[in-house]
This record gives structure tokens, C-alpha cells and sequence, in this order.
């Protein structure tokens, strides 16, 4: 192994810069890129000085010149071999950075995306172990610029012996081919970077290229707001006691609910797509902008907790499980603020007229000191609770209007419509005193919110339900704050 020890070190070293190499030409390649995000994210012991880092344009503007053209030149020189130990020990720097700012240690990961999982040591760390070992190693012990720099050092300062001259000389080629083997690979790292970026030009065109139809909730090009873009918080009303905001972020996108009609595999991806980091991360940003409120099922109670406990996050929960005593427990246990009774549930119960089994389920949850609500997808199961005295502390009701292509009120089952009646049920909802949080104001998409947002709340709504991804967060709350100011209602403010 001692013959082939150069060999591993030598491959180990040209690994280590192509990735760092890649990492500064990625942010060369992006527009307007900038670690401020990164640095406003972080939330362990030096969180404090990265912020003040981020809130500095002028100290910004350094540190993104050092991120970048530092990860370049250290990638460069592991690459050739060139200042190994030098660029080792800058490297090993510029990860330190890294690692604290991100550390791998349940509650300080929320905002960052891993491609594994991983208990206090991450590839970060490795990474950084690694260029310390580099950093102590002789120059002999690997193939590259310093080695040769070494020796041709070291032949000059001695008189060559005339008699060996041919074997000296075939043996100082094979030594100076060994000493290039990095500059194939830096061949091939440029071809590849070649190779993507042409794709990525290709793929770029042919998806904002013309497409065959879109919904109107449909993106041509993603627009990643970020909080830098966030116009103000959302402002909040009341349900009795508690303080609520205007929006309120659903959850059948978070529980993998994506009421994709015909198109089955979504709900799998949407799962896939929210890991526990992610649903943390979404969490964390719908907070900073305003909206303190999710609306889910206990089966989610597991992730809010752990958002709970892990982040110090604050995030209100209403359950939507208020059919049965044994949800109803479960919800309070799991720190739902409000309980509501399901409406598919309260549909179904309303149609077969067990009025008395929705008004004994308010009543176990105000015993909790919770708001109790009644929830429904057809305007006749709040009529019916209406017509039968039965009075709860809010109402969750359905409402989108049907100017969408997909809207099809004859069909059956009704999977791309959920307020089969919107007139009917705006003119019955203004004539409520109780206050009103409208839910599939989108039509589960199928509306955008630019669309769906005011006629929500000019229709009457007190608050709305919004399924978000992260990505959609702050362009959905400008779009609310936006139109806040804007509305002309009949009904007035509930709450």
C-alpha cells in the first residue's frame, strides 16, 4: 500500500478541489448570488456576528468576493498541487465557517437542505479533517506542482553525474508526468462544466418556451421571493381570545394532500419533497412573515412539536380532528389552540341530521378553554347547524368562484370544485356574527392567488387557509398585504 499511498493521496486531493472548485464557479454562474441568506439563517453560537455580517452591504460585498473567488483558487491549487499546504490550511478555514454557521445538531439545521442525514458530523467537518491532514503532509507525499517545485529545487543545487545522464533524464519525465496527473482532471472538470451549462441553457429555453396550456395558478418561471421582497406582516384578527392571522398556512400540502386529481404520484412527491427540515424551514419563514397560525391534523402534531421543541418557534395549531372524543384529546394534548369539526365530517353528520353529535363535540372543546368551530364544504351543513341553534366560536367554510377551466359543477365526484354555491354562500356568510375562515380559496390551485386573495376577503372572509410551499410564502403574503388595504365588504370584520 506505501507504493500506491501517493496515488490515493494524489486522487483524494483532486476530489477535495473539485469540489470546491465547482462550488465557486456555481455561484460565479448565478446571478445576483450572495451569502447573505446563508448568514441570516444561522442560528447557533456566532449567529449574532453572522447577522451583523448580512446587514452590512459593504461587508457583504467582502465576504462574498472571498466565498467565491476563495473557493476557486483553493479548488485551482488542490487541483495542480500548487500551495498545497497553504490552500489546505485557507480551506480548512472557510469550512470552520461553515460548519458553525450550520451545524449538524438537532434544532440548528431548520433552514438548510441536506442530501443525507447526519448527527454532529457532516461532510463539512470530513471535509475540514481532511485539509488538516493536508496541511500537515510533506510535499513528497503527493503528485503536483509542489513536488516538482521540491525537486527541480533540489537538482539545482547539485552538480548532475555525467554517466547517468539518460537514466536521469527518463526518469525526470516520468517524474514530471506524474507531478501533472491534476491537469487531466482539470480538462475534465471544464468539460463538464461545459457540458451542464449547455443543458442548463437548453432546459432553461424549453421550459419557458411556448407551453400547450397552464392553469392560472401555474408558474412559466419560478420567482423565489425572498424575505428581502416581504412588504410588511400580515396583519391579525381575533377568534374570542385568540389572536390569529389574516392568513393562515394549510396543511394538506405539509401532509402530502395535494388534491392533484387524476394525477397520482403528486401526493407522493409533495411528501417526499417536505422532509422535517423543510416543513421546519417553511414553518420558520411563515413566522417572519406575520403569519403565526397552522391549520392541520393531528397526524402533523409530531413535526409541530418538534418545531416546537427544536426551534423555539411559535407557531400557533388549529386541529381540524374535532369530530370525536378521542381527537378532540389528542388535539389538546398535541397544544391545538382551536379545534374545529371536520368538514367533510360535518357534512356527512349534517346530512344524516346528528345535530346533537356535532353540538356535544363544541362543547368538549370550549371544556378545554378552546375555540370550538364547525367546518363544511356544502353551504347546507352550516344552514342546518344554524337552523338548529347549534352556534360555534368560528366557521370554517369553502369558497372560490368557478371562472377556472377545470370547474365542473355537474361532475361527481367533485375533486376540481369545493364551494359548489360561492354566491349563495357569500350572501349566507354576511348574514353571521360569527367570525369566517375561508378555506380551498384557490380551488387547490386551480385559482391564483392574485385572483383568489381578494375575492375571498371582499366576499366576506374574516381569515383565509393558504397551502404554501416555502418558495411561495412571501410573494402570497405581499400579494395579502396588497390587497388588504384595497377591500370593499360587505360583511364587517369578525374577529
Amino acid at each position: 500500500m506505501k507504493k500506491y499511498s501517493g496515488y490515493l493521496l494524489t486522487g483524494l486531493r483532486i476530489l477535495v478541489g473539485w469540489h470546491f472548485l465547482y462550488e465557486g464557479i456555481a455561484k460565479v454562474m448565478t446571478p445576483g448570488w450572495s451569502a447573505k441568506a446563508y448568514l441570516l439563517g444561522s442560528r447557533w453560537i456566532f449567529s449574532d456576528l453572522f447577522h451583523q455580517m448580512a446587514a452590512s452591504p459593504d461587508l457583504m460585498s467582502v465576504v462574498d468576493f472571498l466565498n467565491i473567488w476563495g473557493l476557486i483558487l483553493i479548488g485551482i491549487s488542490l487541483f495542480v498541487g500548487l500551495l498545497v499546504r497553504w490552500s489546505s490550511i485557507a480551506g480548512a478555514v472557510l469550512l470552520l465557517f461553515y460548519f458553525v454557521a450550520y451545524p449538524p445538531i438537532p434544532g440548528y439545521t431548520v433552514g438548510t437542505v441536506a442530501e443525507g442525514s447526519y448527527l454532529w458530523v457532516n461532510k463539512t467537518l470530513i471535509e475540514f479533517f481532511i485539509l488538516l491532514v493536508f496541511a500537515g503532509l510533506p510535499a513528497d507525499f503527493f503528485m503536483g506542482a509542489d513536488r516538482w517545485i521540491k525537486r527541480w529545487k533540489e537538482e539545482k543545487a547539485h552538480t548532475p553525474i555525467p554517466h547517468s545522464k539518460t537514466e536521469s533524464t527518463s526518469l525526470q519525465r516520468r517524474e514530471l508526468l506524474r507531478d501533472l496527473i491534476g491537469v487531466p482532471f482539470l480538462g475534465a472538470f471544464a468539460y463538464a462544466v461545459y457540458k451542464k451549462k449547455k443543458w442548463d441553457s437548453f432546459e432553461e429555453k424549453f421550459l419557458t418556451a411556448k407551453t400547450d396550456a397552464t392553469t392560472s395558478a401555474t408558474l412559466k418561471s419560478f420567482s423565489f421571493s425572498s424575505l428581502d421582497d416581504l412588504k410588511g406582516q400580515i396583519p391579525k384578527g381575533k377568534i374570542g381570545d385568540l389572536e390569529l392571522s389574516r392568513v393562515i398556512m394549510g396543511g394538506n400540502l405539509i401532509g402530502g394532500w395535494a388534491h392533484a386529481r387524476d394525477l397520482l404520484y403528486v401526493s407522493k412527491l409533495v411528501k417526499a419533497y417536505h422532509t422535517d427540515e423543510r416543513v421546519m424551514m417553511t414553518f420558520q419563514l411563515a413566522e417572519r412573515c406575520g403569519i403565526n397560525t397552522y391549520l392541520g391534523n393531528i397526524a402533523q402534531a409530531r413535526i409541530i412539536n418538534k418545531y416546537w421543541h427544536e426551534t423555539g418557534g411559535k407557531i400557533q395549531f388549529i386541529s381540524d380532528s374535532g369530530q370525536n372524543e378521542e381527537n378532540i384529546i389528542k388535539s389538546v394534548e398535541a397544544g391545538a389552540s382551536a379545534i374545529y369539526f371536520h368538514g367533510e365530517h360535518a357534512d356527512k353528520y349534517v346530512k344524516e341530521g346528528k345535530f346533537d353529535e356535532i353540538a356535544k363535540s363544541l362543547e368538549l372543546i370550549r371544556s378545554y378553554g378552546k375555540p370550538a368551530g364547525i367546518g363544511g364544504h356544502l353551504l347546507e351543513t352550516v344552514r342546518g347547524c344554524v337552523e338548529h341553534g347549534i352556534k360555534p366560536d368560528f366557521w370554517m367554510k369553502t369558497l372560490h368562484h368557478h371562472d377556472y377551466w377545470s370547474a365542473q359543477p355537474d361532475s361527481e365526484p367533485h375533486d376540481n370544485m369545493f364551494c359548489l354555491k360561492p354566491q349563495e354562500t357569500i350572501d349566507y356568510m354576511n348574514s353571521l356574527d360569527e367570525p369566517w375562515i375561508a378555506f380551498k380559496i384557490m380551488a387547490a390551485g386551480a385559482i391564483h392567488p392574485t385572483d383568489a386573495v381578494p375575492y375571498a376577503f371582499n366576499s366576506g372572509a374574516d381569515f383565509i387557509v393558504m397551502g404554501m410551499y416555502d418558495f411561495q410564502i412571501v410573494e402570497d403574503c405581499n400579494i395579502v398585504l396588497d390587497t388588504l388595504p384595497n377591500v370593499k365588504r360587505v360583511r364587517p370584520w369578525r374577529g
